[in-house]
């Protein structure tokens, strides 16, 4: 079983033992990205992570969208990006972006 079937495996178990799930998928990236697309982050409404999208950098900002998105039922398409100055300030050797596609699941 691939990392992204296991995901979606603990998602679906989640949802039968009554847990509101949203699944975060990495669609798009640019540049340096510590995840490729195609990876995935499944969040339950009382805080349950599992997978990654990123490495850990923007996981708190995928995790919140997702909660938005399991209360409203609205998908989101999220925009992230560090330019190549601001990642040599902070450390990393080269900017990057990355678009999230956060659905609720049914």
């Amino acid at each position: 079983m691939s990392d992204s079937e296991d995901i979606l495996a603990t998602a679906a178990t989640w949802r039968a033992a009554g847990e509101t799930v949203a699944l975060a998928t990495v669609v798009e990236t640019w540049g340096s990205s510590p995840r490729p697309a195609g990876s995935r982050l499944a969040v339950s409404l009382s805080g349950k992570l599992a997978g990654s999208v990123s490495g850990g950098c923007i996981e708190g900002a995928v995790a919140d969208a997702a909660k938005q998105t399991m209360a409203s039922g609205a998908p989101q398409l999220l925009d992230f990006g560090i330019s190549d100055e601001r990642a040599w300030e902070v450390g990393l050797a080269c900017g990057g972006k990355l678009k999230v596609f956060v659905e609720k699941l049914t």
